[in-house]
This record gives structure tokens, sequence and C-alpha cells, in this order.
């Protein structure tokens, strides 16, 4: 998108990361098709105690939605970040022979977002400020008004509360757990702890993004 385009679209900071948020999560659909596979695996292991059996039929919805997706000519991102991540889980699972280390990618995969965002934060170049950038075309000029800058700091805070509590509630599970009923805690925490958790973040930072105006372009500096 070329930055006039992106000024014509959004006149404010809070109108372009609403629109950059909303492209960013897939809808009801993508809650469903992000939550099938999980529950799949759970009930599975659950009530057969097969990890292979398990990993095969968690795979096979994932492939079997993205199937459709690719049938209905919709995008298929969601279905195949959702498929990456569970093939993964399903590599380390089937390696060591655990069940509960199908969950142990997105564990640390939550904290690895969790350290980067932190980062972003204290370095003051957060991680939203550069939804910004994508819109205006400029992947930096958003750095230039402090204003943009504390916004970004706040919504990328609410952005990275779902990882920090997916990693407080999940680690001590999968690390102090062990056997059926830890699979089925990391299972339905994973369900629980998923798509509604981002949608609580989501909406947070759409209430944040709702009581204010900041323009989109920086302030320009008087010589």
């Amino acid at each position: 998108m070329s930055a006039e385009a992106g000024e014509v679209a959004h006149d404010t900071v809070e109108a372009a990361v609403r629109a950059q948020l909303a492209r960013a999560f897939g809808g009801m659909r993508g809650i469903v098709e992000a939550a099938v596979p999980t529950i799949a695996f759970t009930l599975s292991w659950i009530t057969t105690e097969e990890l292979k059996l398990s990993l095969i039929i968690s795979i096979a919805l994932s492939v079997l939605l993205l199937v459709v997706r690719l049938v209905q000519r919709s995008t298929p991102q969601f279905v195949i970040n959702s498929l990456i991540g569970i093939a993964i889980g399903a590599f380390f699972a089937s390696r060591t022979g655990e069940a509960k280390d199908y969950f142990l990618p997105g564990i640390l995969w939550n904290g690895a977002y969790s350290i980067g965002m932190l980062i972003s934060i204290v370095a003051r170049w957060p991680v939203v400020g550069f939804l910004i950038g994508s819109v205006t075309g400029d992947p930096t000029g958003w750095h230039k008004d402090a204003g943009i800058v504390r916004l970004c700091t706040k919504l990328t805070w609410l952005l990275m509360l779902p990882c920090v509590v997916r990693v407080a509630v999940q680690l001590p599970v999968y690390l102090f757990g062990g056997g059926d009923q830890a699979v089925a805690a990391l299972g339905l925490a994973k369900i629980a702890m998923g798509w509604p958790l981002q949608i609580a973040a989501l909406a947070a930072m759409v209430w944040l993004l709702g009581r204010g105006r900041t323009p989109i372009k920086p302030p320009v500096a008087s010589t």
C-alpha cells in the first residue's frame, strides 16, 4: 500500500491500527479452525491413549480445514498458521513419545513473543508502531511522534498480556503435571486461553483506540 493510499484511508493512528488489527484476526471462523484440531487431539488422547492416532486425527482435521478454505477460495492464512503449529507440536510429541509435548511449542512461542514485545517496549520501538508504518508506507516515521510512541507502547502491553498469561498458566502444568490429567489440562488451557483471551485483549485495544484521535502524520518540525 502506498503512503498516499494509507493517508486517504486513515487520517488517525487509531483508525489505522484498528484496520490492521481487524486483518490480523480471523473472526469467529478463525477461532473455530484454531480450536478444532486441539480439541480433537485432547479428546482422542484421553479416550484412547494412542499418541500416534491422536496426532493423525489432529493433523488430518487441519488439512481438511485447509482444503475447505482452498475450495471456497477464501484466505487460507489462518488455517496454515494453525497447521504449522500443530505439525511442530506433533513432531515434538512423536520424538519424545510424551503427549504433553504436543503443547510445548505453543508455550515456547508465547514465551518468545512476550520477550520480543517486552524488548521492543524497553527500546521504545513498540511492535504495534510498525502496524502504522505498514499503512503509511514509512516503517519508522511514526517513531518521530512521542504521542504515537506512547499510544503504541500501551497497545503493545495489551497485545503481550495474553502471551504472558498463557505461559504463566501452562508452563507449570507442563513441567509438573503428568499423564492424562496434564494433557487434558493443557488442552483445556490452550483452548480457553487461545482466541478467547486474544479477543479480550483486542477488545481492550479497541476501547483504548476509541478514546483518542492521534493524527497519523507526525508534526512538522519548525525551522
